[in-house]
């Protein structure tokens, strides 16, 4: 049976991650995603070990979600570059904080093919990989399963990315459900063999566009979820990206005993 640490996106400003890591704590939660969603707010080395070694000893595993701002397969050259500096960015402050994962949405079609737009994002995020291993870095790149279907990050594309270049991957589970209208949960099993699972969770809106924003986590989803994963014989992290993160993941996280 797989082991779960439930845990919220989002740590909240500087001034208040301590207390917010031991509320977490207190909760029961075992993970939390540092979301820079707009820029990377932890700014110095000081301020990221002094959150890392607090989450630490509390056994709260750290994780980062990159800017939205990226595109690894731009058609203007700067903006890859951009892309590469920020997510690399998160890579530093995440081995100050003791971060293991940065999760970031790998760009857009461009209007290629899904074989051509691939090629270029597996060569920026091989590029990355090089410079986390000469700076020895200890964390692993996660594309993101992407929710809306003009998007690229299927099932599929994450995981020939995951093959082809040894990186990590996201499998946010509410963003299958709105880029195929169904769970995939099969598909999903066997495009990810791996032990060690991060992924996403949350109630979601969307249309035949696929997402439109994220909504209050039903207890049913919770447990439609767990179920299959219940299944499974894997190391998951599951972060609650709802619009009540921390109540939702503490109620995935009691559902999840009513089912061991």
């Amino acid at each position: 049976m797989s082991t779960i640490k439930f845990g919220p996106a989002g740590l909240g400003p500087v001034k208040d991650a301590i207390s917010n890591l031991e509320e977490f704590h207190r909760l029961g939660l075992k993970a939390c995603e540092i979301a820079f969603t707009y820029g990377a707010y932890i700014k110095t080395k000081e301020d990221a070990s002094v959150i890392g070694k607090v989450a630490k000893k509390l056994e709260i595993a750290l994780s980062i979600h990159a800017p939205y701002y990226i595109n690894l397969n731009s058609k203007e050259p700067e903006k890859i570059e951009a892309s590469k500096k920020r997510i690399l960015g998160c890579c530093e402050i995440g081995h100050w904080l003791g971060a293991k994962r940065v999760v970031f949405h790998p760009g857009f079609y461009s209007n290629m093919k899904s074989d051509e737009a691939s090629i270029k994002i597996k060569e920026n995020i091989v590029e990355m990989m090089t410079v986390i291993k000469k700076n020895k870095w200890d964390i692993e790149l996660c594309p993101e399963i992407m929710g809306k279907v003009n998007v690229f990050g299927s099932i599929d594309e994450i995981a020939d990315l995951v093959k082809e270049t040894g990186c990590g991957f996201c499998i946010d589970f509410a963003h299958v459900l709105a880029r195929y209208n169904e769970h995939k949960f099969e598909e999903i099993k066997k495009a990810f063999p791996q032990k060690k699972w991060h992924a996403h969770f949350s109630g979601i809106e969307y249309n035949e566009k696929g997402e439109r924003h994220h909504k209050p986590t039903e207890t049913k989803e919770w447990k439609n979820l767990l179920k299959f994963l219940k299944e499974l014989d894997k190391d998951i992290v599951i972060i609650c990206e709802s619009p009540d993160p921390v109540g939702d993941s503490v109620a995935g996280k009691e559902i999840w005993k009513e089912i061991e």
